[in-house]
């Protein structure tokens, strides 16, 4: 790791910017350090704005890609390297408005049932029985799961908030049932390799082996099982407030 390069992901730290954005404003940092083949501290806002072209017209990076470039390097040149206020930039652009390509409860049931992995199993269940944000799965503790109460405790989800989800019996039994067989501390779904939380991408992957060996030609990734979740919440007639409370959303117009 470059010096500049630590002291940006340290600025983000402090900041308490989450593990997946850290690593997104990184990626963007190193994306233009290749693109000159110099450190990013020595190149200028033209040439900034000129890579962000290049994106754009050349590799034809969607809006919302470039959009996060852009907020890395602001931050890296804001924040991290002190310059003032720079002058590159793209143009705002209207985000399409679309609904999720949702999940039926049978389809959920067949994904599930397509993943070997005991710990993945249980991991994906959990993530649609609690509708879990990805982060928020993989930073489950044991001690989170309070099964006196049957709820699941969410700390410092999506905005720094703590909430409380459901825990079902069906959960219950399964969180159970990989527990006695992963004797999990204090990380509920801890990586095989390290004491931490599972990286994104091993979830990710299983969840897309499963979906293709179920058969399920739907788009979207995991985060389509929190999408299932508050859908099939509404149609069993919970009503908007308590989904809203349990996804953790700060706005009902979100969870609308």
């Amino acid at each position: 790791m470059t010096e500049l390069r630590r002291r940006m992901d340290e600025d983000m730290i402090v900041r308490g910017f989450a593990d997946r954005t850290r690593e997104a404003y990184l990626w963007a940092v190193t994306g233009l350090a290749k693109f000159y083949r110099r450190s990013p501290d020595q190149v200028s806002d033209e040439e900034v704005q000129a890579y962000l072209l290049h994106l754009i017209r050349d590799r034809q990076r969607a809006w919302s890609t470039c959009n996060m470039v852009v907020h890395g390097l602001r931050f890296l040149y804001h924040t991290t390297l002190k310059r003032d206020p720079t002058t590159f930039s793209i143009p705002a652009r209207r985000q399409p408005s679309r609904l999720p390509a949702l999940l039926s409860r049978e389809e959920v049931q067949r994904l599930i049932a397509q993943v070997a992995n005991l710990k993945h199993r249980t991991m994906i269940l959990t993530t649609y029985a609690a509708g879990l944000r990805l982060n928020e799965v993989l930073h489950l503790r044991v001690a989170d799961v309070d099964s006196a109460r049957m709820t699941i405790r969410v700390e410092q989800g999506k905005g720094a908030q703590d909430r409380y989800t459901v825990l079902s019996a069906r959960l219950l039994a399964a969180l159970r049932a990989y527990w006695t067989v992963a004797r999990p501390r204090p990380w509920l779904f801890p990586s095989d390799r390290t004491s931490q939380p599972m990286h994104p991408t091993a979830l990710q992957r299983a969840y897309g082996t499963a979906k293709r060996r179920a058969g399920i030609q739907k788009p979207g990734g995991i985060h389509g099982l929190r999408h299932a979740f508050a859908t099939h919440l509404l149609e069993a007639g919970v009503d908007l407030h308590t989904i809203q409370r349990l996804l953790g959303h700060g706005h009902i117009s979100t969870t609308t």
